[in-house]
């Protein structure tokens, strides 16, 4: 047993020590942790931003941020290992480790969307004492199931336009790597509305050297702010990890058979929320919330700052204590290194060296984190309008019998838009005419059209990010005297 796994045995304590088994399986029906269309008062993943700025002089400020009462995208958050239940596999009940979790990590964001967050049966902290490979393989299994079961319950009860957001740590962050292997990364629909998916405290693997190409194909790192359809994943150390470390290093084998890559030819995404472009080392914004959080990682925030959390009157607080950030190739790993500014203290790896500073991942840059976001929407929000489509149409007009305007030979349909790419055009379901070629004009021969009536010609548009859009326009076709 190692230090870390001793140091957690010490805290979870005697009765989980003991525990064996997995908890009695819940239903398998979506239970939210967080819902904005059911506007609960107690949802946690929308709080109040009211937050105490400390200077390193001693003076403060607090600002008072109102929440949008329409934000324009959804966020779909899936939370780390928190669970102290007994056993291996949690249930669905809504512990307080939970609804802390929630306020701590997901509820900031809530000033750029609308926040979902299902209960799903995760491994638990004593899983990680106690779980088998098998027990936690088949655990992973099901709070896999949980989570993809609740990802097309979001989709469906969105209107399947607004930008999308995926949001994760540490457990949650395995749940979505798979979920974007498999569900987002081939669908270029869903790509087009991803402006961003912030994958933390996990090994996200791209290929050695670049940006994509690991556990995704078409979705990369991101390398600039506002950059949409893109990943921020890292995971925090102040020191060289060990060669045994659990992030930053890929692992040599898929223990989960989750079909993640393995091997040297590939290594951990690390992005650097201050500086994601440039990766220059700059102070982070940190923000943390302040009522002290429940349970065993209350006790490894308190050993993380080697005593008391940062604190103050208001909900949230952005500390004194200032930290850099830069990604760094540090022994076989990739992470995001912090180190102290001033008189901030130095932060201690939870539970030990191999963990890292694992449980500061997310607030430590929080505020970085959530301006990155808003950038990524605001820009799928902006194509989305780029994006819009119009079809023209130009012929030969003639009159009919009853003085009718009509086309008297071919229709040329000239399709508008920034980024389309190609179209095609049909009359009664058969292709009658196609381009591939930008600026895209179609021309429907006279031939394919009702001699003296109204025939719907359909135009089926392709953007250049894959999505495809139908229209239609109707013609007349003028008759043999027109």
């Amino acid at each position: 047993m190692g230090r870390g796994t001793t140091m957690l045995v010490a805290l979870l304590g005697a009765a989980v020590i003991a525990a064996c088994g997995g908890a009695p399986p819940a239903s398998a029906e979506v239970v939210w942790l967080c819902d904005p269309i059911a506007a609960a008062a107690d949802d946690p993943c929308r709080d109040t931003l009211r937050t105490t700025v400390q200077e390193a002089d001693g003076t403060s400020r607090v600002t008072d941020e109102p929440l949008p009462a329409a934000p324009a995208a959804d966020c779909f958050y899936v939370y780390p290992t928190v669970s102290q239940q007994l056993g291996t596999t949690a249930d669905k009940a809504r512990d307080p480790e939970l609804v802390a979790i929630a306020s701590y990590q997901a509820s900031r964001f809530s000033r750029e969307c609308r926040v979902f967050a299902p209960i799903y049966r995760q491994l638990t902290l004593a899983s990680i004492l106690t779980g088998s490979v098998e027990a936690r393989r088949a655990g992973f299994a099901l709070a896999y199931g949980d989570v993809l079961e609740a990802w097309r319950a979001f989709l469906a009860r969105t209107d399947g336009t607004r930008p999308i957001v995926l949001l994760s740590h540490s457990q949650g962050t395995r749940m979505l790597r798979k979920l974007v292997r498999e569900e987002v990364d081939p669908s270029p629909a869903l790509r087009a509305r991803l402006a961003s998916a912030v994958l933390l405290g996990q090994n996200v693997t791209v290929r050695r050297g670049d940006v994509r190409g690991g556990d995704f194909q078409q979705i990369p790192g991101c390398t600039t702010v506002g950059q949409a359809s893109c990943v921020i994943a890292y995971s925090t150390f102040d020191d060289t990890p060990p060669d045994d470390a659990r992030f930053g290093i890929v692992p040599r084998t898929d223990d989960f058979r989750s079909g993640f890559p393995v091997g040297d030819d590939f290594e951990v995404l690390c992005t650097n929320p201050a500086s994601l472009g440039a990766n220059e080392r700059r102070v982070t914004t940190s923000l943390a919330r302040t009522e002290p959080y429940p349970g065993v990682l209350g006790l490894g925030l308190a050993g993380t700052y080697g005593g008391t959390p940062p604190t103050a009157d208001t909900a949230w607080v952005r500390p004194a204590e200032r930290y850099t950030a830069r990604c760094e190739r540090l022994g076989r790993a990739h992470v995001l290194d912090l180190g102290p500014v001033g008189s901030a203290r130095a932060l201690n790896p939870f539970p030990d060296a191999t963990w890292g500073l694992h449980i500061t991942d997310v607030n430590i840059a929080l505020g970085d984190l959530v301006d990155l976001v808003g950038a990524s929407v605001r820009t799928v929000v902006a194509g989305r309008a780029r994006a819009a489509v119009r079809v023209r149409t130009a012929f030969t007009a003639g009159r009919d019998a009853r003085g009718r305007r009509c086309a008297r030979r071919d229709v040329l349909l000239t399709v508008d838009g920034t980024d389309v790419v190609a179209a095609d055009a049909r009359v009664g379901g058969r292709r009658v005419a196609r381009d591939t070629r930008p600026p895209v004009r179609l021309r429907v021969r006279r031939a394919a059209l009702r001699r003296g009536a109204r025939t719907a010609v359909t135009v089926r548009v392709t953007l250049r990010d894959g999505r495809t859009t139908t229209l239609t326009r109707r013609v007349r076709a003028c008759g043999a005297t027109a």
